[in-house]
């Protein structure tokens, strides 16, 4: 049922590029990457029509270095700046994010091929986390008392220091919000960045570094580097204090141990195989509704978007009904405007990725209720949003992540084996469930193996809640952002104890003995007395 994808064509099919993006802006944007003025260069195509796009100096290791040595110049006069004035900077940023969202949008699509609904997004996620780290992060990392080891007598302050350079490294996916969301966290902190995003978006990145950079940022705190991971992955990780990385669970599983051999710390989002649980008193046109919006934002290219959907049997043949028709009713297509629900994928690789796994399931008995082809008619990377059930465990897409615009369809008897089902995976990333009883779906949602999980929401309820925790258990990572976490993960905690009058040393006319007698009473009343 898929179209041969070697036939293609590569000749532009949408539109052509937004009269924002300009060659003087794209001559200001590739200026910022650091490297060499003689670096080799690398070019980068619009997913849309696959036409080039940007032209960008590649950083060398040594170029890596630089930025590094820069950056930690920097950093030491950032340290200094009260968070007052970090503050002031962040809410800058904030407003100019905001006011000039059209060079965004504009950039995300011609980037990554995504709709503007989707690219939208992104501007709101930057918007949350940039006011939610200016306005909290004083209370994050201002000096705290904490309870001293004898009553009075000593005195207990815990400080928050920077880690120092970290290094972030982001995907072409969501080009602003893991560009940008990660960084101000450890901007916030008092940290400089080097970061590294994929070459395919690093405009959006050089983008949101250029208005901070407006906003006030003082020079070299904030670098850019683009090249390869084999290249300069290496100089990267070596020179690092503190290591931020969203991408694929094989690189993330390197990452954690060059990280452990350093003894620096990391934090990683890695993959998902995200399931959704629609329960048998489901709202099935709220629920299918869920789905499509669950399934198929960024043509799927989303780490928590949902690959895998379990439905009651008693409701099974009406959910799939809904479900498929209103996925059949999706616009597919390119446009720099809100017209359209789905847009392309983003590179070649991962349109082969998405054919392979559902011509795979095909020949092994799978059915398609919708799509299920691509669609070079639109555009070279066009895939059709696809619905498929009878998937059996020896189909690749059974278990593995497609990260493109398809779901599986199953079907369960009873709430014990729909976790058990959903659970069935080493990933852990994000769950959904769907029911009109809220305390029964939170029920559920405690025991799927996630570190999020929406009740009668797909992603954006968790991930839009920015003082709680995000990130992924198992297959799918360590570390946090968002939150506490979030910004925490990017200091060193030190503990300054002040103890006066008297100590654990006995004083000079008290036998050890009796000193441990009268300690033991001490222990004991405080135990009484409910003190902590």
């Amino acid at each position: 049922m898929v179209t041969d994808h070697a036939s293609r064509p590569t000749a532009a099919r949408g539109p052509g590029l937004p009269a924002s993006i300009t060659p003087a802006l794209l001559e200001r944007l590739t200026a910022q990457v650091s490297a060499a003025p003689d670096a080799s260069r690398v070019t980068t195509s619009a997913p849309y029509t696959g036409v080039p796009l940007a032209d960008f100096p590649v950083s060398t290791p040594e170029d890596v270095e630089a930025a590094f040595a820069r950056a930690r110049i920097a950093q030491k006069a950032w340290a200094a700046t009260p968070i007052e004035e970090r503050k002031k900077i962040l809410l800058r940023y904030h407003d100019l994010v905001l006011a000039r969202q059209d060079e965004a949008l504009d950039l995300m699509q011609a980037e990554n091929g995504k709709t503007r609904r989707d690219a939208f997004l992104e501007v709101v996620d930057i918007g949350i986390v940039s006011r939610y780290y200016a306005r909290n992060a004083a209370k994050y990392l201002g000096p705290k008392r904490r309870r001293g080891a004898i009553p009075l007598l000593t005195h207990t302050t815990e400080l928050r220091h920077p880690k120092g350079v970290v290094t972030v490294i982001s995907p072409w996916n969501y080009p602003l919000s893991m560009a940008a969301s990660d960084t101000i966290a450890a901007l916030m902190a008092g940290n400089a960045v080097v970061q590294k995003p994929d070459t395919q978006t690093a405009l959006t990145a050089l983008w949101s570094m250029d208005l901070m950079y407006e906003a006030g940022l003082p020079a070299g705190v904030w670098q850019m580097v683009i090249g390869r991971g084999s290249s300069i992955g290496g100089t990267l990780m070596d020179n690092a204090d503190y290591m931020m990385f969203t991408g694929s669970t094989a690189s993330g599983r390197k990452i954690a141990g060059d990280a452990g051999r350093r003894l620096i710390g990391a934090s990683l989002e890695l993959g998902g195989k995200n399931a959704m649980i629609v329960l048998d008193d489901a709202d099935i046109e709220k629920a299918a509704d869920g789905a499509v919006a669950a399934c198929f934002p960024s043509a799927g290219q989303l780490c928590v978007s949902i690959e895998r959907l379990y439905v009651a049997e008693s409701i099974r043949d009406e959910f799939i009904a809904a479900f498929t028709a209103r996925t059949k009713n999706l616009k597919i297509g390119a446009a720099y405007d809100y017209s359209i629900d789905v847009g392309s994928l983003t590179t070649p690789s991962q349109l082969e990725t998405v054919a392979e796994h559902v011509d795979d399931a095909v020949a092994k008995g799978a059915t398609v209720l919708a799509g299920g082809k691509a669609r070079p008619d639109l555009g070279p990377l066009f895939y059709e949003p696809t619905i498929l059930t009878d998937v059996t465990p020896d189909m690749t897409l059974y278990d593995h992540e497609t990260f493109g615009p398809v779901v599986s369809v199953y079907s369960y008897r009873d709430i014990d084996e729909a976790i058990s089902l959903a659970n069935a995976t080493p990933y852990g990333l994000n769950g959904s469930v769907w029911t009109r009883n809220g305390a029964r779906g939170r029920a559920v949602a405690a025991r799927v193996h996630a570190g999020t999980v929406n009740v009668n929401e797909a992603f954006a309820a968790a991930w839009g809640s920015i003082d709680a925790p995000m990130g992924g258990m198992g297959d799918s990572g360590l570390g946090r952002r968002h939150g506490a976490d979030g910004i925490l993960k990017y200091t060193e905690p030190q503990t300054i104890a002040h103890q006066r009058i008297q100590g654990f040393t006995p004083p000079a006319r008290i036998s050890p003995e009796t000193w441990a007698t009268l300690l033991t009473g001490a222990l004991k009343v405080l135990k009484a007395a409910g003190v902590r």
